[in-house]
């Protein structure tokens, strides 16, 4: 006869399972957990870098990225409007000061030339007749007041010979009066004409000085278009290297254009680029380390861009070696911009086991193995990671990445 299973059984049955099952997966869990550590906690010693805790400087760097570019490079424009009739150098060839590079075809800008100093000659043959016009407008006035004043002369006589007839009972008041009249009508128009000599005197001098100011135009014009004329014959003014010459027979230029360019390949600098968000740590005057073929250069920022373009900003970097044997025009070179820097500090090699953080966990050798500790973490640069605390100087540092032994205390090193 089946005998009824109480709820307080059943339920006690229940706990019973949950409890077993429980039971079994902390066992199988911790079972996984064994065996993994069992295998990430070994590592062959060729698998990993290590690095020795020293003391020394630290820098802290944000990186950029530049391009070399010579210290010094002329550029030579057309210096007229005319097309390329000749190119003597290429680009690469060596070049000294004087030295043809190319010609310009000048026959117009010549054609404007000549007419120009016709203009200029009808020009000076205008002051020359203005002159001749002033010479004999001022003579004839000059004769004129010389009759005039002889005049004025003869009708002084004739008031003094009517005075005495007068006097000697022979003349009247009337002849008197009338000779006084014309006496005073005579140098009224004296003055008039005096008057007259010097107004066209300044008018004719006036004349001549606009004539000669034009004149001096046309020939400083004349001059500039011979000046442009002279460099149509494209030479180098300093010794150098062609960087650029426009082949282009029979193309046309204007006046303006780049047609070459020279540079001082003695000397170069750095034209640098950053992100904009890097914008408030750069400034004149930050040192610069730059990256050649594993070679530094040191040196600072001398210019800084006022525009943003394309979310960076342009700097320029001028070098302490500006003719290192490394540098080649338009090379790509990282750069690094020294924001900070400690002195006689904890570092070691910067790599992969340091991801950024200022705590972080490494891994220190001792012996046969590698233990964990937890460190805090300084200035880094390209080269150094500076460590404040949890290792002496001499100990050994794993800096290769040890992530997949992120859960280890202890990893053996094989």
């Amino acid at each position: 006869m089946d005998k009824e299973i109480t709820q307080e059984v059943a339920a006690k049955n229940k706990r019973k399972g949950l409890f077993i099952a429980l039971a079994v997966i902390i066992i199988l869990a911790g079972l996984i957990w064994g065996l993994r550590s069992t295998f990430k906690s070994t590592i062959k010693r060729s698998d990993i870098t290590v690095s020795r805790v020293a003391i020394g400087n630290v820098e802290n760097t944000i990186n950029a990225t530049g391009e070399v570019l010579p210290e010094f490079e002329e550029i030579l424009t057309s210096p007229i409007n005319a097309s390329i009739k000749s190119v003597l150098m290429d680009a690469g060839r060596n070049v000294k000061a004087g030295q043809s590079i190319l010609s310009l075809d000048k026959s117009a800008t010549q054609t404007d030339y000549e007419k120009l100093k016709f203009q200029l000659e009808s020009k000076q043959n205008e002051i020359k007749k203005l002159k001749l016009d002033l010479n004999k407008s001022f003579f004839d006035i000059r004769s004129n007041n010389d009759i005039k004043q002889l005049y004025i002369s003869n009708l002084t006589d004739a008031v003094q010979n009517a005075k005495r007839l007068f006097a000697a009972g022979g003349g009247t008041r009337e002849g008197i009066e009338q000779a006084e009249l014309n006496l005073k009508v005579a140098q009224l128009e004296k003055k008039q004409l005096e008057n007259e000599i010097k107004n066209k005197q300044q008018t004719m001098q006036i004349e001549i000085r606009e004539a000669e100011i034009a004149a001096r135009i046309l020939a400083s014009e004349g001059e500039a278009l011979q000046r442009k004329l002279n460099l149509a014959n494209v030479i180098a003014t300093r010794a150098g290297v062609v960087t650029y010459v426009n082949k282009n027979i029979g193309a046309n230029v204007r006046e303006g254009e780049a047609i070459a360019r020279i540079a001082d390949l003695g000397s170069f600098k750095i034209q640098g680029s950053i992100s904009d968000n890097s914008l408030g740590q750069l400034h004149t005057g930050l040192p610069v380390i730059v990256i050649i073929n594993d070679v530094q250069l040191r040196g600072r920022v001398i210019n800084v861009s006022p525009s943003v373009q394309n979310s960076s900003i342009a700097f320029d970097v001028q070098l302490e070696d500006r003719n290192n044997k490394q540098l080649r025009p338009n090379m790509k070179v990282d750069v690094y911009l020294v924001t900070a820097a400690h002195s006689h500090v904890m570092r070691v090699a910067n790599g992969p086991a340091f991801k950024g953080p200022s705590v972080q966990d490494i891994f220190v050798v001792n012996g046969g193995k590698a233990e964990r500790r937890t460190v805090h973490v300084g200035l880094t640069n390209f080269d150094y990671v500076e460590i404040l605390d949890g290792v002496k100087p001499g100990d050994t540092i794993i800096t290769s990445d040890m992530t997949e032994y992120k859960n280890s205390k202890e990893v053996t090193i094989q």
